[in-house]
């Protein structure tokens, strides 16, 4: 349904070294680079593609205000090691990994915001105990 996810950055070295980590943990590896531009896909697959990139207009890059890119991980544990490993490489805390009952049971996410200011959550949904 979704072909692709792009994101602005000022910094793609930045922004790899913030991103690689975590995606790989998540089951996704970056399939495409080039200038201006780095791309991961999941493991199996060619779609979505999520796209860090310099903007076309030669403009800073900065965070759209109510926009937000949510990743699927595949346990309570990946969730949390994802948003450590977010921090560690640069990230700023935007909520703690936890229950979000106020969405629904079985939310478990956590949210961070990558170097750029980028709002991003990681969040497994299943009803499994990790």
């Amino acid at each position: 349904m979704i072909s692709h996810i792009t994101l602005g950055t000022r910094d793609l070295a930045r922004a790899r070294t913030f991103y690689d980590p975590m995606l790989q943990l998540l089951g996704w590896h970056l399939s495409f680079e080039a200038e201006d531009w780095l791309g991961w896909t999941p493991q199996d697959a060619e779609s979505p593609l999520l796209s860090i990139t310099l903007p076309e207009n030669g403009a800073p890059a900065a965070p759209g205000n109510g926009v937000m890119v949510a990743l699927d991980a595949p346990s309570q544990t990946a969730v949390r090691k994802a948003h450590q490993i977010g921090l560690t490489k640069g990230g700023s805390d935007a909520g703690a990994p936890g229950l979000r009952p106020q969405y629904h049971a079985n939310f478990y996410g956590g949210y961070l915001r990558d170097p750029d200011g980028n709002k991003l959550c990681i969040c497994c949904q299943r009803a499994i105990a990790s």
